[in-house]
C-alpha cells in the first residue's frame, strides 16, 4: 500500500497540464492531465485535494514523496496556480516537474528538457512569466501539427481520434517511465533514455 503521511516534506511536483471540464476531457490539451492520472493510478495517489488552485494528491515513490497537481486555472493561466504550488512546497525548481502538450512534435513523441522557452506554448509561457525563469524541467508530449488549414486553436481543443488510442496508451506509458526516470536518476539521465523516440531508431 502507498501510505503518504502529511507531516513529511514532499520532495517533488509533478505538474500535468490541461483545462477543467467535462467538456475538455481527453482533448489533445490535456494530454498533461492524461498522464498524472495514470501516474496516480499505477502509484496509487488519489488528486482529489484542492490546493493553490489546482487538483493535488500526495503518496510516496519508495521512500520518495510526490504531489502531483492538475492546475484548474486553464491553460493560459497555468502559472497563476504552478508558481503558487512551488512555493508553498519550497521546492527547488529542478524538482519541479512540468507535463504538458506540443504541437511540435509528433504524435508518439516525447522530450524532456531541462529548461528553455514556452516554444508557443501558452501554458509553459504562463508559468514562465509567473515563475520568473525558463529553468524549469518539463515533459513535452507530442501531439502533431493540425491537418490541412485547421486553426491550432480548434485542433488542440479536439479529442483523439479512435484511431490513435492505441499510440496514445504507448505515449502514456512512456511518459510515465519517464517520470520514474526523472526522480530516480535525474533530468540529465532521463533526457538521454528518453529523447530518443521509438520511431527516430533504425
Amino acid at each position: 500500500m502507498n501510505l503518504f503521511i502529511p507531516s513529511q516534506k514532499i520532495e517533488y511536483l509533478i505538474i500535468g497540464l490541461g483545462n477543467p471540464g467535462r467538456e475538455f476531457k481527453n482533448t489533445r490539451h490535456n494530454i498533461g492531465f492524461l498522464c498524472n492520472d495514470e501516474i496516480a493510478t499505477r502509484q496509487t495517489i488519489k488528486i482529489n485535494r484542492v490546493k493553490n488552485n489546482a487538483l493535488v494528491g500526495s503518496g510516496l515513490h519508495g521512500q520518495i514523496k510526490v504531489t502531483l497537481a492538475k492546475p484548474q486555472t486553464y491553460m493560459n493561466l497555468s502559472g497563476r496556480s504552478v508558481a503558487s504550488l512551488i512555493k508553498y512546497f519550497k521546492l527547488p525548481l529542478d524538482h519541479t516537474l512540468i507535463i504538458h502538450d506540443d504541437l511540435d512534435l509528433p504524435l508518439g513523441k516525447i522530450r524532456l528538457r531541462p529548461s528553455g522557452s514556452s516554444g508557443g506554448q501558452k501554458g509553459i509561457n504562463s508559468i514562465i512569466q509567473m515563475v520568473g525563469t525558463e529553468q524549469i524541467p518539463r515533459i513535452r508530449v507530442g501531439i502533431g501539427r493540425p491537418p490541412g488549414r485547421m486553426d491550432p486553436v480548434d485542433y488542440v481543443l479536439k479529442k483523439f481520434a479512435a484511431q490513435e488510442e492505441g499510440l496514445l496508451a504507448d505515449i502514456i506509458d512512456r511518459v510515465y517511465d519517464a517520470y520514474l526516470a526523472f526522480i530516480d536518476l535525474g533530468i540529465d539521465q532521463a533526457m538521454n533514455q528518453f529523447n530518443q523516440s521509438p520511431v527516430d531508431t533504425p
